[in-house]
């Protein structure tokens, strides 16, 4: 018996604003493969898209009754822009008329195409489209469900394999009693990982106290950290807890651990010993039982070295070491938080502004951020203010987009460095789904997972 015959898949809709009835001819053959519907000005294309939904768009800026100008066909995208904000526009352009074009990208369009029409270069443009309003639809899919699968530790949003295993370790230990070193580089996310540490932990229900031991100075560094009694010195006007007290129960997170002066260190050390302080002005030992997590940027072997960090106090603090890689070498998470940021602060901020233009992606790709996470949240505030249209431009972020980089050493190499770069971009702009990831590189899902496999990089 013969095996019922799979119904053919839907093709896809594509919607043609053209008024030139020998090229409406001429692109209906060309698209063959899509589902074509023709409009040869504003009200019909309306019409279309109310009724049928075409994920992508050609617009003539050039329609009746204004064939020479552009005034209603920047009303047509204007008006499709605010029916259906998500569809894909490609507005047609002549050679004199690339300013119209520009202008209307800013305005929202995806990208332009010239007149006198290469079916070809439309063509790859059209699929590009396509790919990328399905990307979008399958992030907006993923980010509807309930958990956020790119969050971990409770807050911080990654997919890098890198920084999952950062987040592994400290799961691991939470509940561990050892002290916990977090080395890193200024603003890679040491306080989030500690405040994970903490709530993951079985004293997630004391309090997590954090402190800059930089920020203060070094005769008020004690007192924060110990407290003191009253009339211990002049203006000790009561007896004041330390950093170290109300953490009882919880945490204390000890920033910029390198900075705590000789003297005060051999305190802290004691403190680390027995467990018990002494207030200023005090006489009488305070048993607290206070986990302490500490993170730095500093070389604290190069400062044992010198004499100005306590070996002693340096393996009490560093009964477990993690170390958090760059935002460079989180592969994919800089495009990842670049769109945590855009979610954040348009809302606030510029409510008009939805996604990224490619050069916008490609500059953030390839941007080394020295700065790390806190140098992209600020870009990405800027840039949210700064967009005049409705997508990021390399341009907002104060960025340049790559230039072209020298050769590598061979054909082999240079296709292997390119496809692991692909798809790592690729898997980030998807949120790590292998479908979508897939799509956008053309090809299918089991092809994509045998190259993950020959690369050895994880979804």
């Amino acid at each position: 018996m013969n095996a019922p015959m799979k119904p053919p898949l839907p093709k896809a809709k594509l919607l043609i604003v053209e008024d030139d009835e020998g090229l409406q001819r001429q692109l209906r053959w060309a698209y063959d493969d899509y589902e074509v519907f023709v409009a040869s000005n504003r009200e019909a294309a309306v019409e279309l898209l109310r009724a049928q939904e075409p994920p992508v768009v050609t617009l003539d800026l050039g329609l009746p009754p204004d064939p020479d100008g552009v005034a209603e066909g920047f009303a047509t995208l204007e008006t499709i822009l605010s029916l259906k904000p998500d569809t894909k526009v490609i507005v047609a352009s002549g050679h004199e008329a690339r300013g119209s074009a520009l202008r209307a990208i800013s305005s929202g369009a995806y990208d332009f195409y010239q007149k006198p029409v290469d079916i070809d270069q439309l063509g790859l443009i059209v699929r590009r489209a396509f790919q990328l309003h399905g990307i979008e639809n399958e992030n907006r899919r993923l980010e509807e469900r309930v958990g956020d699968e790119r969050t971990v530790l409770g807050t911080m949003i990654t997919a890098a394999p890198e920084m999952l295993k950062v987040a592994r370790t400290i799961e691991r230990v939470a509940n561990a009693a050892v002290s916990v070193m977090l080395l890193g580089a200024s603003g890679t996310g040491k306080e989030l990982l500690a405040r994970g540490l903490h709530e993951t932990s079985r004293r997630r229900g004391g309090a997590f106290i954090a402190i800059n031991c930089a920020a203060i100075p070094e005769n008020l560094l004690e007192a924060e950290l110990f407290g003191y009694e009253k009339g211990a010195f002049t203006g000790a006007i009561k007896t004041t807890e330390g950093k170290i007290e109300l953490a009882h129960g919880g945490t204390l997170f000890l920033d910029e651990v390198g900075d705590i002066p000789l003297a005060l260190q051999v305190k802290l050390l004691r403190f680390l010993q027995e467990r018990t302080i002494e207030r200023i002005g005090g006489r009488k030992p305070i048993a607290v039982d206070t986990r302490i997590a500490c993170a730095t940027h500093q070389n604290l072997a190069g400062m044992i070295a010198q004499g100005s960090f306590r070996e002693d106090l340096y393996y009490r603090l560093a009964e477990i070491v993690v170390r958090i890689p760059t935002l460079a070498e989180r592969h994919g998470d800089a495009t990842l938080l670049a769109k945590h940021f855009l979610n954040r602060f348009s809302k606030e901020m510029n409510p008009q502004v939805k996604g990224f233009s490619p050069s916008a992606l490609a500059a953030i790709d390839a941007w080394a951020w020295p700065g790390n996470v806190r140098e992209l949240e600020n870009r990405m505030k800027r840039a949210v203010i700064m967009a005049d249209g409705k997508l990021i431009s390399a341009e907002d972020l104060d960025l340049t987009e790559p230039a072209e980089e020298g050769l590598p050493v061979n054909l082999k190499a240079a296709r292997e460095e390119t496809d692991r770069r692909v798809i790592r971009q690729a898997l980030a702009r998807t949120e790590n789904n292998i479908s979508g990831a897939a799509k956008l590189l053309g090809i299918s899902r089991p092809t994509l997972y045998d190259l993950l496999k020959q690369y050895e990089l994880q979804p």
